[in-house]
């Protein structure tokens, strides 16, 4: 009873190798023309990014938020500690 379920399961994974073959050599014959479908290219700053973002961070007032969790936090830390 064995043997037919792993004779089934050889042929099986025999199958699928051949499929997962046939996919690699399919990919590898590509136009390399058509690789680029979607694509938006810009030049990256990255200093500017992250000024940016931190100028949103403090404009949106999410730094005032930071601080006063952080007291926050401290202070309730603080009193429920034993010890």
């Amino acid at each position: 009873m064995l043997l037919p379920v792993m004779q089934d399961a050889t042929l099986w994974l025999n199958h699928f190798n051949f499929l997962a073959d046939l996919s690699q050599s399919l990919q590898f014959d590509l136009p390399t023309e058509h690789l680029v479908l979607a694509q938006n290219i810009r030049q990256t700053d990255l200093v500017g990014d992250v000024q940016k973002a931190f100028d949103n961070f403090v404009k949106t007032g999410q730094a005032w938020a930071f601080l006063i969790g952080l007291v926050f936090g401290y202070l309730l830390k603080t009193f429920t500690t034993f010890g």
